[in-house]
Order: structure tokens, then sequence, then C-alpha cells
């Protein structure tokens, strides 16, 4: 049986971790260089950066801060935010990422997606999605771009389903409405984007237990469970989280 992975996501913004609520009140929560040491002896499976502010300020990935992190890791670390070429694609791996995550970015230009695909490979390239309940759009939901700002015309399942037809490996999928109200992940939303594509799909955002992760690894379908506030807070740990999913019966490494 595969075991599902535990990613802690590091949101950056101006050099610094920070934390909001359905990605507004950002509050700074410290060094990322710190942290990333911090959960990777805690034995966490995989660790996400996300510069927050890159696409919105029109900016590329910050190479020197990303290096930094990477150096303190040796566990499949992802990037995101920012990156709008093959040459930020090749110059982040370069820097330390073995994935790179494409959201707003692979939305303004989809063949970004393939690009990065055939020249790095389909595990490299993971679809960043951030997605809110909209009753017009065929599935239900809708995705939004520039950190959840912009609305797209994109309808969650279909541009999911697309993104994996040009190459995408993986989908880390953000429900907006959840994000950081620690009350659950969006299920329904997890579960449908899961059963819809032949890829792993990360659950993100909403998780405030570890019975949270054990719904959206379970009834979500979920392949792995990204996490921030839970271990942000201090109130749990990757082991701590990891003992307790095991003894639920969810496959981890341990």
């Amino acid at each position: 049986m595969l075991k599902k992975r535990i990613i802690v996501c590091l949101d950056v913004k101006d050099g610094r971790t920070t934390k909001g609520v359905q990605f507004q009140n950002n509050i700074d929560i410290g060094d990322p260089v710190e942290m990333a040491a911090t959960y990777y002896k805690q034995g966490v499976d995989e660790l996400v950066f996300y510069d927050i502010m890159a696409s919105t300020r029109g900016r590329g990935p910050i190479l020197d801060l990303i290096a930094r992190v990477a150096s303190q890791v040796f566990i499949p670390f992802c990037v995101g935010g920012g990156i709008g070429s093959v040459e930020d694609i090749r110059s982040t791996i370069l820097a330390g990422a073995e994935k790179i995550s494409l959201n707003s970015q692979a939305v303004k230009n989809p063949s970004l997606i393939t690009e990065g695909a055939r020249i790095f490979g389909n595990q490299c390239i993971v679809l960043g999605m951030d997605a809110a309940k909209d009753e017009s759009m065929p599935s239900g939901y809708r995705v939004y771009i520039n950190g959840g700002r912009v609305k797209t015309e994109l309808d969650a399942r279909q541009w999911a389903q697309k993104a994996v037809s040009l190459g995408a490996g993986e989908i880390v999928l953000n429900s907006i409405d959840a994000d950081g109200t620690k009350a659950g992940y969006e299920l329904q939303l997890t579960r449908m984007i899961a059963e819809s594509v032949p890829v792993p799909v990360i659950a993100s955002g909403g998780a405030g237990t570890v019975a949270h992760m054990k719904d959206a690894l379970t009834e979500g379908k979920a392949d792995a469970a990204l996490i921030a506030t839970m271990v942000h807070s201090g109130k749990y740990t990757v082991q701590g989280i990891k003992q307790e999913l095991h003894s639920m019966g969810v496959p981890v490494r341990l």
C-alpha cells in the first residue's frame, strides 16, 4: 500500500514565512530557512515553498532564499510563485528545488506546463490550483489566480484534467473557502479532483486537527495532506501527526 505523504507549506512574503486566513490578513511567523530545518528534523516527507507575492508583483523567484532553504532539507522540495518561463524553472531547480509549482503562470501560459514537463519531466511539474465554490461552474468550483485575488473563467475539474493532459505530474489543490480556517479540508472538492485525474492530488487548505488530515487522505482520496498552521502554531509536530495518523490506520512513513 502506498504511504500517504505529509507536506509542510511555507508561504513566503518579503523573505519571511507568513500565514493568513482565506489568503488575507497575513502575519509574519518566522524565518523560512530555520523553519525548513526544523520540519526536516521532525521527519516531514516534503516541503513546499510559495512566494505568495511574486506573481502579483510581476517578478521571478527569489533564488538566493530558495537556495538557503534547499540547503537545509534533503527531501523533495517544491517551489512556486513567479515562475513564468522555462528559464525560471531551470534556475529554480539549479537553486535546489526538485519540483516546480505553476499556478497563475500556468493559467496565463498553459504551454509552460508542456515545455516544463518535456524538458524536466512530468514529475517535476506540479499544478498549483486555488479553487472556490461557485454554483455557476460545471463542477461547482471556480479557479482563481494571483493568490486568490483574481477570478478566472476556468472550471476546477476541467482545468485539472487539462493541466494533466498538458504534462502536470501532480496537483496541489487548495480550497480558498477552507484556507486557514482550521475547520477541515474541502472534502467534496478534493475527492472530485482526485477521482478526475490519474496523478497524485495533494489536499491543501483548512487542516486544524489530525482527524481532518485523515479525512482528506481517506474520504477525500488525497495522496498527501499539506499543512501549515497546525505545525507553525507549535500545537503539533510532524512526528506527532504521523504517529496519530498511524494509530488511525493511515499508512505513513514513520
